[in-house]
């Protein structure tokens, strides 16, 4: 694949196909060069062939008429005007052959630029950083790369297969033309020509800002699609159907007149190339009608007139054709191009070593980090979670809690401190080793619409079924999957829907076990379980932490008691540290905390208390909820 970079030039289509020559003539596939070379040759042949066909059909004219006389260097067998009314319909199909030969040859090649193109799309797109992708929309994302990898088709296709055939022809006509009947003939042709292709660029450029607001409202609609869909039961809460179908027809309202704007202006445009075309074919078919009349010309030299022309003209309407496509392959690609361009804000440095794990030692240095430079979050954090151990750190809503997690996972950079592993600084090793060493099991685990075995297997892909079926047994989920019909083979459904939160939190924690990480972050693993299914995947959870280098970022403070640090933040600070009984007994925002959620916890009991003695047929005067 061609290292260089592909950048958008909408006004220049001849530096968009220099940009794009690197994927048409592959350096790696001399395979593909030969299609190139053989494809090129049936090109040229076409159009040599091509021009022959008037010249027969100019000859039976002339023999049939019983005027003029036949070329001395034509074989004897082409005498009679049934055998040139023959060769007049060979040479059309032989033309016709080297032209499907030609695109037959080339279709591998266009494709293949096309998926390279689209591969370097896909991989920049996860090279880009966190922040891009939460501030862009999925929907609308896959909408530009859809079109554009379309648009990299039409391009490389169009210009290859119709633009070079195209001046070959025009080249060889306009020798012929000058060569046989004279430089008047040229002059009309070229006139003709020239107020085409101006038309046609005008006409063009006009309609491309009618085909960006069609884009623009098409990827709207396509997103407000995706995100009602991937909301499907939020949008049943609060019955609001109805209000999504007017969001989603709104946007497909602006579609809809700009689609319609596109197809009137094309009208347009095809009925002012036809005036354009008819008044040059009316000058030069009127001339050659005049030389006719005078004896300079044969009847078979008017037919030939005319059917040099009718076949300019299949070429002409290529130049429009071809023009508006490129234009518009540009305009569908422009977006793609632009995503080519974002620069990747976490990048490894040059020179860029593996990340060695020798210990699992993780260090925070007095860092500072903001995502906005107007509303710092982090404060000069300084904290270690020595080799083997367990440190948690709690807080309050917004304190920054999930941002160290993010930070050790080298999401972003940090404006000020260090982050370090063994002492090895997380921005000097390559980003591939220092993710390789790190397990996350995250608050919302999101599965892949694939099977369970497929999102086990996902820690570690190359792991075996027996590894697969193992971890999921240490994930305590093992007999679960198993009384599954399917087993193993289960679909999850679109992000693991049809798992509960319980048993996606433990395929979560089945494939960490499966990566074997010498460092593990819980961020909030089970903040959005019910007490029971908490208790139960904290087992596991204790369970994949045993010798592992481990950071515990908790929202319910009954998960962390075994810590053998507590971290305790607010807005961006450490305001405490030590152990669980440490922190009680110094009465601080730790021990407010507890205070809180342990009577929220008694409340929760009382009333799950409440419930199972109304089930045993108990009347319960219940308190209101408000």
């Amino acid at each position: 694949m061609a290292d260089k970079t592909v950048s958008a030039d909408t006004g220049s289509t001849f530096r968009t196909l220099k940009n794009l020559w690197p994927y048409m003539w592959p350096s790696d596939r001399p395979d593909l060069k030969m299609r190139v070379a053989i494809a090129t040759l049936f090109l040229v042949l076409a159009k040599i062939v091509l021009v022959l066909v008037p010249y027969f059909y100019k000859w039976a004219t002339d023999v049939l008429a019983g005027e003029g006389s036949l070329p001395e260097y034509l074989p004897a067998i082409l005498a009679g005007p049934i055998m040139l009314v023959v060769a007049y319909n060979l040479v059309r199909i032989l033309q016709l052959g080297f032209n499907q030969l030609r695109d037959a040859l080339f279709a591998s090649v266009g494709q293949h630029a096309v998926r390279q193109l689209a591969y370097k799309t896909f991989v920049h797109m996860h090279e880009l950083s966190l922040r891009f992708h939460l501030e862009r929309r999925t929907g609308g994302l896959s909408r530009i790369i859809e079109r554009g990898t379309k648009g990299i088709d039409t391009i490389v296709r169009f210009t290859i297969l119709n633009t070079l055939p195209t001046l070959l022809e025009f080249a060889l006509a306009a020798g012929i033309f000058a060569y046989a009947y004279g430089w008047a003939y040229v002059a009309i042709i070229a006139v003709t020509v020239g107020l085409y292709i101006v038309f046609t660029i005008k006409a063009s450029d006009w309609r491309i800002g009618i085909r960006r607001q069609m884009n623009d409202s098409d990827t709207d609609a396509n997103t407000k699609a995706i995100d009602s869909l991937l909301n499907f039961e939020t949008v049943k809460y609060f019955n609001n159907e109805r209000m999504e179908a007017r969001r989603f027809d709104r946007s497909m309202a602006r579609y809809e007149d700009a689609a319609t704007r596109i197809w009137t202006s094309l009208g347009w445009l095809n009925f002012g190339q036809g005036v354009i075309f008819g008044l040059g074919m009316m000058a030069a078919m009127g001339l050659s009608a005049w030389e006719v009349t005078r004896g300079t010309q044969t009847v078979g030299d008017f037919v030939f007139i005319n059917a040099m022309l009718m076949q300019l003209s299949i070429p002409l309407n290529f130049i429009g054709f071809v023009y508006r496509e490129i234009r518009q392959g540009l305009t569908d690609i422009e977006q793609m191009f632009d995503l080519l361009d974002v620069p990747a804000e976490v990048k490894d440095k040059p020179g860029a070593r593996p990340l060695q794990v020798t210990q699992g030692n993780v260090r925070f240095d007095d860092v500072v980090f903001a995502y906005d430079p107007d509303r710092p979050i982090l404060k000069g954090i300084s904290f270690e979670i020595p080799a083997g151990r367990t440190v948690a750190i709690v807080g309050p809503s917004g304190a920054g809690k999930s941002t160290i997690s993010r930070l050790l996972f080298r999401f972003y950079d940090i404006q000020r401190g260090a982050v370090t592993i063994d002492g090895q600084d997380v921005r000097a090793v390559t980003q591939e080793s220092l993710r390789a060493a790190i397990g996350m099991v995250p608050q919302d685990t999101v599965l892949f619409n694939d099977t369970i075995a497929y999102n086990i297997r996902y820690g570690r892909p190359d792991a075996s079924e027996q590894e697969v079926r193992r971890a999921a047994e240490l994930a305590q989920i093992g007999p679960f999957i198993e009384s599954l019909p399917e087993g193993y083979k289960t679909m999850v459904g679109e992000r693991g829907l049809k798992l509960s939160g319980g048993e996606k939190q433990r395929v979560a924690i089945a494939r960490t076990i499966l990566k074997a990480p010498p460092i593990l972050i819980l961020d909030e693993a089970t903040s959005a379980l019910d007490t029971h299914t908490e208790q139960e995947i904290q087992a596991a959870l204790d369970l994949v932490s045993k010798g592992r280098t481990t950071l515990v970022i908790a929202h319910r403070l009954s998960t962390v008691i075994g810590a053998d640090e507590i971290i305790v933040l607010k807005d961006g600070a450490i305001t405490e540290r030590g152990t669980h009984r440490a922190l009680l007994d110094r009465g601080g925002l730790y021990a407010e905390m507890w205070s809180r959620q342990l009577e929220a916890s008694e409340a929760e009991e009382r009333l799950r208390r409440a419930r199972e003695t109304d089930e045993m047929g108990v009347i319960v005067r219940r308190p209101p909820v408000y």
